[in-house]
């Protein structure tokens, strides 16, 4: 079995994959390998998989597939799989760090300090406890979020039309979730339903003063829309890890719009993470010689 690592893992996994065969990071010989492993940066659309002539499996390292085209591999006889469940601690931690910097007033003070200013009466504070947060999307991350608000003291609601029940959420429509939603959290795929979702409409069925978390993907948002709330106080502020590219564009309009928190896509980076994803991609592996040997 041949495999490209053709986007950045951790270190130790070309020598944990040398056990299944041949391992390169050699993008150039793409046409003769078996198997491609990816994460965001690698996209596996049609004339991709066509290169690769050899292909048979493709592992994305981490959540969703919207950078691979899983209908065409699919019809070239490709298997695609991803490790959603590894990387759902790592995207809720940083989703819940997103969301407590906003009433902590934590990048406000931080800048203020270095540049020595004394923000204490300017930087007034509220709390998460008591306060609400909807989810929209309750699957492995939004449950590890909700776990964490409620240790928070805060009550969860959350949008999910695939879920009938939830452990730690009250599963609620869209317009009560926007309705009584202080905080708005996303953690959606990227597909034809979910694309631009959060946009003047939508942003209009709001609170006033919501705080919106996108961990999920930069494109769920119509950045151009969320500035318009921004100004307006409509939206209290934006916290996102996820851009429409990575980077995203100098002119990209979030760059210069108020009350906005910015990571660049940090979330799945953790070093325990891409321990997880490794092990999950061993997993996966290891099925699947089993199964074509």
């Amino acid at each position: 079995m041949k495999i490209l690592i053709s986007d950045a893992f951790d270190p130790s996994l070309p020598g944990r994959l040398e056990a299944f065969g041949e391992v390169t990071e050699d993008k150039d010989r793409l046409p003769e390998m078996d198997v491609v492993l990816i994460r965001s940066k690698t996209k596996c659309m049609s004339d991709y998989i066509d290169r690769a002539k050899s292909l048979r499996l493709i592992v994305r390292g981490g959540v969703g597939l919207d950078n691979v085209d899983v209908d065409y591999a699919r019809s070239k006889g490709v298997q695609v799989f991803n490790t959603a469940s590894a990387s759902a601690v790592a995207v809720a931690e940083i989703a819940f760090a997103l969301m407590i910097a906003v009433p902590t007033r934590l990048a406000e003070g931080h800048i203020g300090m270095m540049d020595k200013q004394w923000l204490k009466k300017q930087l007034k504070r509220t709390e998460l406890m008591g306060k609400t947060l909807g989810l929209i999307g309750a699957g492995n991350i939004g449950t590890e979020l909700a776990m964490r608000a409620q240790a928070f003291g805060m009550r969860v609601l959350a949008f999910d039309p695939v879920l009938k029940q939830h452990e730690c959420a009250e599963l609620v429509d869209r317009d009560t979730l926007f309705a009584q939603s202080d905080y708005i959290s996303l953690h959606v795929p990227l597909i034809d339903s979910t694309r631009g979702m959060i946009n003047a409409e939508t942003i209009a069925q709001m609170k006033d003063g919501v705080v919106v978390v996108n961990t999920a993907r930069g494109k769920c948002v119509v950045e151009e829309d969320m500035v318009t709330a921004l100004e307006s106080g409509k939206v209290r502020a934006y916290a996102t890890d996820v851009w429409y590219s990575d980077p995203p564009p100098d002119d990209c309009p979030l760059f210069g719009a108020p009350n906005v928190i910015m990571t660049p896509h940090l979330g799945a980076s953790s070093k325990e993470n891409m321990l997880r994803i490794g092990d999950v991609v061993i997993d996966i592996l290891t099925d699947f010689s089993d199964r074509t040997a």
